[in-house]
């Protein structure tokens, strides 16, 4: 076995195949860097070059690039606090909070070298799992896959903060929200208001860019300063890599647990980042900064999303079951190459196996010297004043949520979405809750009816579940004691208890959500209405519990950090920047969305930021010209609007 795996790393240090992996990569690193368009959609933008390539040539372009998109999604993270894809939700948790303190550089040398760790992990528990993994991947029905989204709720105890009965309240919204569409069990619309578009459920990218990207955007444009809150990024390059050595057992663990989350189907990287953040906090003696810019926090998730491609590729190559969506996209590349994934990889093709995963090490490595080397002019951004980099962070934004079905309600549930967030953060609502029990309703409706179908009530009593069970019951707990200081919504106003009547009618908002939840739920059959029914419920007492704690007085529910403002009768000016963003959703309806950006930017900059006409005009050509270039390059599409198809 060792002259195989030697005689493919031969293979893959020649010439020709690492020309492809570096192109890979750096596909890789432009994908992670542009928010919204995550692994599968690169993916699938390389399959079309896969024809007549050589097999190990293609799987190494395909695996370079895959390999490197949690790392290149660290840099909107960490700076502008927009996650880059799913797998990067929780690194703004921390990640951002340091760059506005003027530790962007630090952050990202830790992220980028735990990343650099946590995948090179992934690819030596690849190269041992592949052979030894086959019984214990076997082993998990939809029974265990069901209490693993369980367990993956349970982490909403350490997002939760001051109140446990929010989070639990905002994770039944975004499960109520995530199952909307079609019921996978008996196919009946639900909660769709006759909407085609909603048929298909609200796209993961434009709820994440609506609940985290618009807010900040927002909220930034309000203090009217740089994302950053110092000048100097300061010396913390070197520091950065300090902080991952000086927590080995930290990254090991979370690596580890990364592995384990890809291998399972279904999961991967929309959640593994939260359990290891969840992991970090509940076995840290110290979680007074959690929230607030603790280096931990970054190198938990980043450590994981990494290292969850190699456990990733152990179903994909020997069931031919995608641990992921990406995963899913390389299986097709697979398919196309002529290539057929089974136990025959580890049989007569142990070759191309081991070729993969010396590429997904190398993949690494070389993903990570190359952000460093970008990362010093990148990071630079933070101090450049916010007004000036609104407007193309509103244009990114838009341009990934319109990739998600290419629809124009895209940007529609995007701005929807953005006022919901707004308003859940400025009310000390967890939106990281919001998004987990968003992630992982699809998943929990499928393997719970899966289970009921198979094992009947006896499902509950398998040992696997059984023991998922109880590892569940001591992360609730833990995350019970250890999770009261960490806030991902900021402080409140000192004035919060004189707007407890604007507090409620948010409160209100999640009641009305879990009962029109329960009315649909009581119109469907009753595989259909089961899983609406519970959910709706929570969302529903958990809105009541948080509105009567409200009203009696409860500090751990009140919050309001425009309370000051709203006491005096002024507005903070997020419902003016949402109307502003809503007014550019509408003039690309109209005339398209290079038309509607070249109108929105000048007369952004030079209204809001001040900027002369000369200056804001090279900077919308520059802003336009790339989003133009990338569009034609990645072979996507931009809205066209109304009246370019009357008039061409």
């Amino acid at each position: 076995m060792l002259d195989i795996a030697f005689s493919a790393l031969g293979q893959v240090l020649s010439g020709g195949h690492l020309a492809f992996l570096a192109l890979g990569v750096l596909v890789g690193l432009v994908v992670g860097i542009l928010p919204g368009l995550g692994g599968i959609a690169g993916m699938s933008i390389l399959l079309p070059f896969l024809y007549g390539m050589e097999p190990g040539a293609a799987l190494g372009m395909l695996i370079g690039m895959v390999a490197v998109i949690p790392t290149g999604d660290t840099f909107t993270s960490v700076m502008m606090g927009i996650p880059g894809s799913s797998a990067s939700q929780a690194t703004v948790l921390d990640g951002f909070p340091m760059a506005k303190r003027g530790e962007a550089a630090r952050a990202l040398s830790a992220s980028f070298f735990s990343s650099l760790l946590g995948g090179l992990i992934g690819a030596a528990v690849l190269s041992v799992a592949i052979v030894m993994a086959r019984p214990l991947v076997l082993s998990f029905s939809s029974a265990e896959l069901f209490m693993l989204t369980l367990f993956g709720l349970s982490m909403v105890a350490v997002l939760s903060g001051r109140s446990l009965v929010k989070g639990v309240a905002a994770a039944g919204l975004g499960l109520v929200i995530g199952v909307i569409g079609t019921a996978p069990a008996t196919g009946e619309p639900r909660m769709t208001f006759g909407i085609d578009y909603l048929y298909d459920g609200v796209p993961l990218v434009v709820v994440a860019m609506g609940l985290f990207a618009i807010p900040e955007i927002v909220d930034l444009l309000k203090r009217g300063t740089a994302i950053s809150d110092r000048t100097p990024l300061g010396g913390g390059w070197a520091r950065g890599v300090r902080d991952v050595l000086s927590h080995p057992w930290l990254v090991a663990r979370c690596a580890t647990l990364g592995c384990v989350i890809g291998a399972l189907p279904g999961l991967g990287g929309a959640v593994v980042d939260w359990i290891a953040y969840s992991h970090v906090v509940q076995t840290s003696r110290d979680r007074t900064n959690f929230g607030k810019g603790d280096v931990r926090g970054v190198i938990a998730p980043e450590s994981a999303n990494n290292a969850c491609q190699g456990g990733a590729l152990i179903p994909t190559l020997l069931f031919g079951v995608p641990g992921s969506g990406s995963m899913a996209v390389f299986l097709g590349g697979m398919v196309l190459l002529g290539i057929q994934p089974g136990v025959t990889m580890v049989e007569t093709r142990l070759d191309l196996t081991y070729t993969i995963i010396w590429s997904l090490a190398l993949a690494n490595v070389l993903g990570a010297g190359l952000c460093v080397l970008a990362a010093r002019q990148v990071a630079r951004l933070t101090q450049v004043p916010f007004v000036i980099l609104a407007p193309f962070m509103v244009m990114i934004a838009m341009f990934a949520a319109f990739q998600a079905s290419r629809s124009m309600a895209d940007l529609v549930a995007l701005i929807v979405m953005g006022g919901l967030g707004i308003y859940l953060r400025r009310f000390g609502w967890p939106r990281p809750a919001l998004l987990i029990g968003f992630v992982l309703a699809p998943g929990a409706e499928a393997y719970l009816y899966q289970a009921v179908q198979f094992y009947g009530a006896e499902w509950m009593l398998r040992p696997g579940v059984v023991i998922i069970a109880l590892i569940t019951v001591v992360s609730v707990f833990l995350g019970l004691r250890f999770g009261s200081g960490i806030s991902s919504e900021g402080d409140s106003d000192t004035a919060d208890q004189q707007t407890r009547g604007r507090q409620i009618a948010m409160a209100a908002i999640l009641i009305a959500a879990g009962g029109y939840c329960l009315f649909e739920a009581s119109r469907l059959s009753f595989l259909g209405m089961v899983f609406p029914l519970v959910i709706g419920a929570v969302t529903l007492i958990g809105g009541l519990a948080v509105a009567l704690r409200i009203r009696g007085g409860r500090l751990s529910e009140i919050h309001d950090d425009d309370a000051t403002a709203a006491q005096a009768g002024r507005w903070s000016g997020r419902e003016g920047y949402l109307a502003v963003f809503a007014a550019v959703v509408a003039l690309i309806w109209v005339i398209g969305f290079l038309p509607a950006m070249a109108v929105f930017f000048p007369a952004f900059l030079i209204v809001a930021g001040g900027v002369r006409w000369t200056s804001a005009a090279a900077m919308t050509v520059g802003a336009v010209g790339f989003i133009a270039t990338i569009t034609w390059a990645m072979t996507l599409r931009l809205p066209e609007g109304l009246i370019a198809p009357m008039l061409f």
